[in-house]
């Protein structure tokens, strides 16, 4: 029996209390272990939709589904272990005052504990190459660290789907390479929301355009960034002299 989508999204329209629209009807799956880029300008609906795929907002009309289950109130313990959001800014996700503590603190939170607690912590923190500094202070520790650690703290929920949110900002460019290593090793889904545009051609194969509450463009990656036209038409702008044409298409191991 083949696994069901990390991801089903289907005519997902929200409005805030205030009447703005942000969403007017979104639909796109995502298989299990795709990694999809979500690009659009400012003021498209990624935050608004990123925030529907853990039940953060509800309430909108059209659903989503994670890996089979309806994103409501029965399934939403279980739905935000599946979905784990890694947030612009590291200093939002960690606030204990070991980084072991900070990777054990949502599993602890779920009941875990003794030497299963240990061995998650471990497992998460050598998936990010942060082992060796289990003991120290996530203050301490530079902004490239400390964006690696909140994804372990993401990572030791065991989720479904990782949903990062600029993972590349702020970082310099021998982090954003680290980084970008690190996210193409995982056995785990990834959605992207990113202005980065070389960026999401380097680790995402596939990308999806939001624009104006909708889905504008769904395909592969180098071919949507290589349409003038519609990357015109949206807003999208790639770093001057960048030809996508150029790339060797994002890796999909």
């Amino acid at each position: 029996m083949t696994a069901p989508n990390s991801l089903d999204v289907a005519g997902l329209a929200y409005a805030y209390p205030d009447g703005h629209q942000a969403l007017f009807g979104v639909d796109f799956t995502v298989g299990r272990g795709e990694r999809v880029a979500l690009l659009g300008p400012n003021g498209a609906g990624k935050t608004t939709l990123v925030l529907h795929l853990n039940g953060i907002l509800t309430a909108g009309a059209g659903s989503v589904t994670v890996a089979g289950l309806a994103v409501g109130k029965r399934h939403m313990a279980e739905i935000r272990r599946k979905v784990g959001i890694v947030f612009q800014d590291p200093d939002d996700q960690l606030f204990m005052p070991t980084v072991r503590e900070d990777v054990a603190f949502g599993p602890a939170a779920a009941g875990m504990k003794g030497a299963e607690l240990e061995g998650r912590v471990r497992t998460a923190l050598e998936l990010v190459g942060m082992a060796d500094f289990a003991d120290r202070p996530p203050h301490h520790l530079s902004f490239g660290q400390r964006r690696r650690v909140a994804v372990a703290t993401v990572l030791a929920m065991e989720p479904e789907i990782l949903v990062l949110d600029e993972p590349s900002s702020n970082l310099d460019p021998a982090s954003r390479r680290e980084l970008a290593d690190i996210l193409r090793s995982l056995d785990v889904t990834v959605l992207m929301v990113t202005h980065d545009l070389p960026y999401a051609l380097e680790l995402c194969p596939r990308a999806l355009i939001l624009s104006e509450g909708v889905i504008a463009a769904d395909g592969p990656t180098g071919e949507l960034l290589a349409d003038d036209a519609l990357m015109r038409a949206h807003r999208l702008e790639l770093p001057f002299g960048f030809d996508p044409r150029s790339v060797s298409t994002a890796r999909t191991s």
